[in-house]
């Protein structure tokens, strides 16, 4: 199981890999992110479940650092917050959870980075909604069933695959790139993607 399991994960890696169009996609999603980040804005990131680890994983590596020594940037995973999360949810309904903080924390020119594997998933939608009316720049990271969530995101970077861990690590592949290009984009001013 486990050699059948890295099997399909080392396939989906490598179709993303050599996938032009996946490429460029994570090549814009990684310019607009260093743009914001330039300008002062910050990244708000959502996920559920193991989508939710990895928004607070990819929040870290932007606060923190990747691999060098550079200036923060603001990043806040939007998961983690137990009194926030709990206390809207009885209040407003777990659909709107994640819409309630972009609206109290995004500001125009922000970025809401969106992770869901199935594209789905109301409380997410429900933010990206909220965000894009709000002037925030939306991104999703979806899997190949996700493709409905397009109409609400200004960049989609679709997993070539329809299994949640696979997609999940895409993601997570993907997302560690993109820290690495914004790490070396505040090391460097004129680096270019």
């Amino acid at each position: 199981m486990i050699s059948l399991h890295l099997e399909r994960s080392l396939v989906a890696l490598e179709r993303c890999a050599r996938d032009a169009g996946i490429l460029a996609t994570a090549g814009y999603i990684a310019e607009t992110i260093i743009a914001r980040l330039r300008a002062g804005n910050k990244l708000l990131i959502v996920g559920n479940g193991g989508s939710a680890a990895d928004a607070q994983h990819i929040a870290a590596e932007i606060v923190g650092r990747y691999k060098k020594e550079r200036s923060a940037y603001p990043a806040i995973a939007l998961t983690t917050d137990t009194s926030v999360l709990t206390a809207l949810s009885n209040d407003y309904g777990f659909e709107h959870v994640f819409a309630r903080q972009v609206e109290g924390l995004g500001m125009r020119g922000d970025v809401l980075l969106a992770l869901s594997t199935s594209g789905r998933s109301p409380n997410i939608l429900a933010a990206l909604r909220v965000a894009r009316a709000a002037g925030l720049v939306t991104i999703g990271f979806t899997g190949s069933k996700g493709r409905a969530m397009s109409a609400e995101c200004d960049h989609l970077l679709v997993a070539p695959t329809d299994e949640t861990p696979i997609i999940q690590q895409v993601h997570l592949a993907v997302a560690h790139g993109i820290c690495d290009a914004v790490e070396q984009a505040s090391i460097d001013e004129n680096f270019r993607i």
